[in-house]
């Protein structure tokens, strides 16, 4: 399967964010982005936003769960009341492993990343949450639309050497279900 995973500047940021950035100078036309993504990745995308902007891109994306990526440790702001501590990420389409595999929660608590040379880059954990939501395996394809640090496709690589350990081939069955509740 093919998964795409999308973290562009936020809706009317990237001038401000990323003006000497030759990627970013101008705005990123989102309800394009959202168009590609739904034709290109039919089997499932996940795209990173932030929650002032949910009410006007829910309405584009096709079917479509949110999901929250909260942060422990958030920047306090004066124009921000109460400060966002917490980005949404809008998910459409994945594979379901349900049965195969333990079920990734629709939120992850992890602190930003700091110092990586590009603001907004995710930290390791928020990547391995976003394949493991989207239920992707080592065979499938995952295109990380706005690169940045590279960070997302290096994880890629890391998650599909540390699947097989960390997600055994046999499936999960009533017995072991009960002894994780235990």
């Amino acid at each position: 399967m093919r998964f795409a995973y999308a973290d562009p500047p936020y809706p009317r940021q990237a001038a401000k964010h990323y003006e000497d950035h030759e990627d970013y100078a101008g705005e990123v036309d989102h309800p394009a982005l959202i168009k590609r993504l739904a034709e290109e990745y039919p089997d499932g995308w996940a795209l990173s936003t932030n929650p002032g902007e949910l009410h006007w891109l829910l309405p584009l994306c096709p079917p479509h769960r949110v999901l929250a990526w909260v942060k422990p440790f958030a920047a306090w702001k004066r124009y921000h009341w109460p400060a966002y501590a917490w980005e949404p990420v809008i998910m459409a389409g994945g594979r379901s492993c349900y049965g195969t595999r333990q079920t990734p929660r629709d939120f992850i608590a992890e602190s930003i990343t700091m110092q990586t040379g590009l603001s907004g880059a995710k930290p390791l954990a928020f990547c391995y949450w976003i394949f493991d939501c989207l239920g992707c395996v080592p065979e499938d394809t995952v295109d990380d639309l706005f690169p940045g640090t590279h960070g997302v496709t290096h994880a890629w690589r890391s998650w599909c050497a540390q699947l097989p350990l960390a997600f055994p081939a046999e499936p999960v069955t009533e017995s072991l279900l009960e002894e994780e509740a235990a």
